[in-house]
């Protein structure tokens, strides 16, 4: 069986189509559903379904799923123990959440590529939710993410990095009025609460007995800062530094009470071959945002 086609088969089912495990593997998307095919011809049963431009795993697709990633991952690990000590570091499989890759991330690798030009480093979006999983699971070796509100796995450090206090978000006409009355006479984009910065906003929001006129509801701190840049409403969101370097017509309103945070760091997986090199990742990240500890474990 070549792990190739295992490869194929997980990105299809993680991307929830074919086109998309194409683009993420540099492939054609006729190559992927042609591993797929070979691996349903290996295993001897149909591993995914079709559903218009989505595909989702068959039972027996769903069966072998847990054994498909441990494969993926005892390959890994026997080309990062091969690799201890040459030239090549390996590679680091990184977990980022959304909003991360564009805030976070990007001064984090030139730090760590400014010292360590020849690591490797594969970086998968996603909710901090499911990247804690992944972590956890060891399918991923470090993430960035939103602090988690439940205990992280006992495999696992907890590494914080920075904090994003609550702001109100309104248009630049709107600069110097008061965030309370903002946010009880204007229309209201409300920050999904589905992810935990919404859920601090509408914590905040009940907590102080503040009634919004709520417009919409959506995800996304770029996409609800160019509403807001167009007039659409305010919102209550994590001081995300992005927004004030998109060139958007948008003003920061501190809260007059102390702000909850979102805070974001590292969760980290102890136990993987590459824990030597997600201490440096995580040292180097510790160091841009001067965090007090770089070596989570205290070794």
């Amino acid at each position: 069986m070549d792990t190739r086609y295992v490869q194929s088969f997980v990105a299809v089912l993680e991307c929830g189509s074919i086109a998309e495990a194409a683009r993420r593997l540099d492939l054609t998307a006729t190559a992927v559903a042609a591993r797929v095919r070979s691996l349903e011809e290996d295993i001897g049963a149909p591993l995914i379904q079709r559903s218009g431009r989505f595909v989702k795993p068959t039972a027996e697709g769903l069966k072998i799923l847990d054994s498909a990633h441990a494969v993926l991952r005892a390959v890994r690990d026997m080309q990062a123990i091969a690799q201890d000590g040459q030239t090549q570091i390996g590679e680091l499989r990184l977990g980022v959440f959304v909003s991360a890759m564009a805030s976070v991330l990007p001064s984090v690798l030139q730090r760590v590529y400014g010292a360590y030009p020849d690591v490797r480093i594969f970086v998968e979006p996603g909710s901090s939710v499911e990247l804690c999983r992944k972590v956890g699971s060891g399918e991923l070796d470090v993430a960035i993410v939103v602090e988690p509100q439940f205990a992280i796995a006992k495999t696992c450090d907890w590494l914080p990095l920075t904090e994003e206090p609550l702001v109100v978000v309104a248009h630049a006409s709107m600069a110097g009025r008061d965030a309370h009355e903002l946010l009880e006479n204007e229309p209201f984009i409300r920050y999904d609460r589905s992810v935990l910065g919404g859920q601090l906003a509408d914590r905040y929001l009940r907590d102080h007995h503040l009634h919004p006129r709520q417009r919409l509801e959506i995800d996304g701190l770029l996409a609800i800062a160019t509403l807001v840049d167009k007039g659409i409403g305010v919102s209550l969101l994590p001081d995300w530094p992005s927004m004030w370097t998109s060139g958007l017509a948008i003003a920061r309103i501190a809260l007059p009470d102390r702000a909850p945070v979102r805070r974001i760091g590292l969760i980290i997986a102890r136990q993987t071959p590459r824990y030597p090199l997600a201490k440096t990742f995580s040292r180097k990240a510790a160091e841009l945002f001067g965090a007090a500890a770089g070596d989570p474990s205290g070794d």
